[in-house]
């Protein structure tokens, strides 16, 4: 015991300087504290780790929706030992965030941190006119279904999914209106002519029309008359085209057909002739019956076409002209050739008379061009009492003669005529001989009626 007490102090000294002394990890210097003087000298090797007593030197490694497939330089049962290598993976549906393989280190401490993240696409944008449907919303695997608004056509892919790289396949669709408008014509029709015409005016409404994707009609175009039109006898095709915004278009059409009642077509009387309005037999057309000069009618003047497409009346005929003479008065005498006939009166001194000879001379070259013109010619000649009056060869009583003298104010001193129209109006007088001619431009120009100048025109001169 003695021993032992007197050996202690020395025991102490030794470790107060071992613990005086400082060993700084890693400076590869050994320091003194009782001097200023400093010695280098290599570091001690790293103490050998005893895997017997720490099998687990690591935190073991647990990843959420995740593995860890380890490799121990000790062997498959020291998983968390010094040095361990774990590779690190996630199941499917999961992105691995950080490193893929860790190591344990001396510090107890992994190299590394990772963890599984859920892969997720983007939204998918909003699809104009569409929509979509997803299986399971932005997940890996999940489906979206694009659908369009009724009348829209889907273009590009019908559905897209989303990939392991966090994207969706494909493409964005899109909703185009790639149908046309549904368009509805008016119903075909057939109309009569109306009376005295050869058209029917037909009304009809405008044509249905919808578009089938936003309801949106751009314009309507018709092609051919506009409803309230008149239409000739015949079919008519009315069409109409339709545009949608789009630009895509629909086309119908419908049918108008006319008919035209019409009558028997009616001859013209023999030395006569008919003067028709409208088509001259339709359904209110009206016919009148004239009469080629030196004839008159016997019957009925007008027929007209009824809607039973049978004629009123029956046909006149043309007889040749019968003229009384045997009359009380001027006035009788001349009501036979009102509307018939015009009157040439000659008025002369004498039969001698120079200018007379030479008047009749020339009519009677031209006896056709005055039927034609429907003009009679009447002589007034000489002194009373020897004094003729004639029509072709009837003759005038002398009081007849008086009277129409008085009522023409014809004098019996010189050679005059004067020309009257089919009503007995004094339209021209003459105080010398008249060429058939220059008589006959006259009547042409102010006295044929608008029929009389459209035979004319029609037979042209058969005089010639």
């Amino acid at each position: 015991p003695r021993m032992a007490q007197e050996a202690a102090p020395v025991l102490l000294v030794v470790l107060a300087r071992l613990v005086s002394s400082t060993w700084h990890e890693g400076s590869g210097y050994y320091l003194e504290s009782h001097t200023n003087e400093v010695y280098a000298e290599e570091p001690p090797p790293e103490p050998a780790v005893d895997y017997r007593r720490v099998p687990q030197w690591c935190a073991t490694l647990n990843i959420h929706r995740g593995e860890a497939t380890c490799y121990s330089p000790r062997g498959s049962s020291y998983r968390s030992s010094l040095g361990t290598r774990c590779e690190l993976s996630c199941t499917r549906g999961y992105r691995l965030v950080g490193p893929s393989a860790v190591q344990c280190l001396p510090n107890r401490h992994w190299s590394g941190m990772a963890y599984c993240r859920q892969i997720r696409c983007h939204v998918l944008p909003a699809v104009l006119r569409g929509s979509y449907v997803c299986s399971a919303g932005v997940q890996m695997d999940s489906r979206c279904d694009y659908t369009c608004l009724p009348g829209y056509q889907l273009e590009g892919d019908r559905s897209r999914v989303c990939m392991e790289d966090g994207h969706w396949s494909g493409s964005e669709p899109i909703c185009v209106d790639l149908e046309p408008p549904k368009i509805r014509c008016p119903e075909s029709r057939e109309r009569l002519a109306e009376p005295g015409k050869l058209t029917a005016t037909v009304y009809w409404d405008p044509p249905r029309v919808r578009d089938s994707a936003d309801g949106v009609i751009k314009r309507v175009m018709l092609r051919g008359p506009e409803p309230g039109s008149e239409f000739p006898e015949g079919e008519h095709v009315i069409r109409y085209t339709a545009h949608d915004q789009a630009y895509n278009r629909a086309s119908c059409k419908f049918s108008i057909r006319v008919h035209v009642r019409r009558c028997p077509v009616l001859k013209p009387p023999q030395n006569g002739y008919i003067f028709c309005t409208s088509d001259s037999n339709n359904y209110g057309a009206t016919c009148e019956y004239l009469c080629d000069g030196g004839y008159e009618r016997q019957g009925t003047s007008l027929r007209v076409c009824q809607s039973t497409q049978q004629w009123t009346g029956s046909q006149p005929l043309c007889a040749p002209m019968q003229i009384n003479t045997d009359v009380n008065s001027a006035a009788s005498l001349l009501d036979q050739f009102h509307e018939k006939r015009r009157l040439l009166v000659i008025s002369a001194p004498d039969p001698s008379n120079r200018y007379y000879k030479m008047q009749i001379s020339m009519l009677q070259q031209a006896a056709c061009g005055l039927d034609l013109r429907h003009v009679t010619t009447v002589e007034l000649v000489g002194q009373p009492p020897h004094e003729v009056g004639r029509i072709r060869e009837h003759r005038l009583s002398l009081g007849i003669i008086e009277e129409l003298r008085r009522f023409l104010h014809l004098t019996r001193s010189h050679f005059n005529a004067v020309l009257l129209d089919k009503a007995g109006t004094d339209r021209e007088r003459y105080i010398s001989p008249v060429s058939p001619d220059e008589l006959f431009v006259f009547i042409d120009t102010y006295l044929l009626s608008e029929r009389e100048a459209a035979r004319l025109a029609q037979s042209g001169d058969p005089c010639e």
